[in-house]
């Protein structure tokens, strides 16, 4: 056991020398120019430092193996692909409920159109369900190895891992003998572990939880002691009387019997529905009015605000003790790779007190560290500037405070235009006062269609008339058109696409030119026959066939004889 003790706490041991302190397990590489092999103990030293550096990146703990091979198979872990790759499998596995029998996935949500969902046959979900228990298994088994068997006893979700996973296993191999006709599979209710193991932010808030359950079980318990109470006072108050009447009736079916009492006073706590509680008692007798009055004072604006005020207190405590744990992790990740760095600038230990990491051995490590170009670019940068002066640790840990820094995105630079008036209108165009007034024209569009509509409510889709409403689409879309090109002359073309909600504007320009391209400005006029139109008017005329009355054959002629331009040849 000394072994992983001391892989787990590489920087708590230390030995003290004449030039300094060095951590236990990275004693080697305080003689790397000495030793015979000089070369491969400056590569490990120089991975470790990489390592580190990502562990206080990422605030990762720095309490695992630090050999070569397990360097190598720390960082391939940790790579994007392996990551992506865990977290696909786990969402793959929780997407296995929708198709899994009894599947509620189905095209439609009414009941009566629904045809009988699709039934997987044995083995279909059951094999891909194995893989991503292998893929699991294969997680487990790297952690397991890489931070040692004295962590692994010691982390909780680790030992949970493993016991969901052997129950997961052993399930689904009853499963496979009993050819999928098991009446129970309890591996469906562990598959949600695998989300929680692999998320901190999900570890955080049921540790956060965990810790607020004392505290909230003290509120909880005042909560219950004041609900029964209030619920035999109600009791006696409410349920004594004879029912001599249909609302002494509906008044006594609240407080009938204990378990009736308290559901409507937890009601009443809730503020769900709490008229129905207090309204029938209150028509009996105004001055029960007083009990409920107390019951809401105590309960709703004493009681639960207490609750609410310790939950808050809980995750605010929590969430700076988190925050505080993280920097912890960072300032110790790049304090361990400093010391890593440090012990391979002097020769045997010899080296004087003042002496501190090389800036060139910084920037070689720098450039293997998995890191996002800005900040990259930042710490070369701030390396740089020491030139060839040892780094001490105060300086080593200042350099890395450019990681809390944000990337702050510039827009390109506006083009320049020599006219005095194209300057004025880019300059007018390019305000943000003008994306306040296509706000108020968009706000002008969305007011009309409303208005159309509600004045339009009683109308059958087939009898309104749309040209005005046409007419004004149109006009708003041209101005939305107008509004791009403004933009785009304004800011310019790359500008302009730097600013998501003018890609978002434009995109949604481009489709309402092609509605506008659809739209027909004769849509008002009759339809012709043989058009959808024509056939929706004569389908509806033959709905209401049986209430018209035809006109007679009298009627007809003689409107026919008045006619001023027919001539009738008899």
């Amino acid at each position: 056991m000394a072994k992983p003790r001391a892989e787990s706490e590489p920087l708590l041991r230390r030995v003290r020398g004449g030039s300094g302190d060095c951590p236990a397990g990275l004693t080697t590489c305080r003689s790397v120019q000495a030793s015979p092999g000089a070369a491969a103990r400056w590569g490990l030293c120089i991975d470790q430092a990489v390592v580190f550096i990502e562990d206080a990146i990422k605030y990762r703990s720095i309490n695992h193996r630090m050999d070569t091979r397990s360097l190598w198979l720390y960082r391939r872990y940790y790579s994007n692909l392996c990551q992506r790759t865990l977290s696909f499998t786990i969402y793959l596995i929780l997407s296995l409920a929708f198709i899994e029998t009894p599947s509620s996935l189905s095209r439609t949500a009414d009941v009566r159109y629904r045809s009988p969902p699709w039934e997987p046959p044995c083995g279909l979900t059951e094999s891909v369900e194995v893989l991503c228990l292998l893929v699991f298994v294969a997680d487990l088994s790297v952690k397991g190895y890489l931070f040692g068997q004295a962590n692994f006893q010691k982390n909780l979700w680790l030992l949970g891992y493993l016991g969901v996973l052997v129950v997961s296993l052993i399930d689904w191999t009853v499963s496979m003998s009993l050819l999928c006709r098991e009446p129970l599979r309890v591996r469906r209710l562990l598959r949600p572990f695998f989300l929680l193991q692999n998320s901190s932010m999900m570890k955080k808030t049921l540790k956060c939880l965990r810790w607020s359950l004392p505290q909230m079980a003290s509120v909880g318990l005042l909560l219950a002691i004041h609900l029964c109470l209030f619920t035999m006072f109600g009791m006696l108050l409410f349920a004594g009387e004879k029912q001599d009447d249909g609302q002494n009736r509906e008044r006594m079916t609240y407080f009938r019997n204990l378990p009736d009492a308290l559901t409507s006073l937890l009601v009443l706590l809730t503020t769900a529905n709490n008229p129905d509680v207090m309204i029938p008692a209150y028509s009996r007798n105004r001055a029960y009015a007083i009990f409920f009055i107390v019951f809401t004072l105590i309960g709703s604006l004493f009681l639960m605000n207490l609750l609410t005020a310790i939950i808050y207190s809980q995750f605010r405590g929590y969430l700076m003790q988190s925050l505080q744990t993280s920097l912890f992790r960072r300032r110790l990740g790049t304090r361990a790779a400093y010391e890593v760095l440090y012990s391979t600038s002097g020769d045997g230990g010899a080296s004087p007190r003042g002496v501190g990491v090389k800036p060139q051995n910084l920037l070689d490590v720098l450039q293997k560290v998995q890191l996002n170009s800005f900040h990259k670019q930042a710490l070369i940068e701030k390396v740089r500037s020491y030139g060839d002066v040892p780094l001490s640790a105060s300086e080593f840990q200042r350099i890395f405070h450019e990681l809390d820094n944000t990337l702050v995105k510039e827009h390109p630079p506006r083009p320049e235009y020599q006219s005095p008036f194209l300057q004025s209108a880019q300059f007018l165009f390019g305000h943000y006062y003008f994306d306040y007034l296509g706000n108020f024209v968009a706000l002008g569009n969305i007011v009309s269609i409303c208005v159309f509509l509600v004045l339009d409510a009683d109308v059958l889709p087939g009898d309104r008339d749309d040209f005005i409403l046409g007419i004004l689409n149109c006009i708003f879309i041209l101005y939305y058109l107008l509004e791009m090109l403004l933009k785009v002359f304004a800011l310019g073309l790359q500008g302009y696409l730097s600013y998501p909600s003018n890609v978002f504007d434009g995109l949604l320009t481009t489709v309402l030119l092609n509605f506008l391209h659809k739209w027909d400005p004769q849509s008002h006029l009759q339809p012709l026959a043989g058009t959808e139109e024509a056939t929706y008017q004569m389908s509806v005329e033959l709905m209401f066939r049986d209430i018209l009355e035809e006109p007679k054959e009298e009627e007809l002629t003689e409107r026919l004889s008045h006619h001023p331009y027919l001539q009738l040849c008899r």
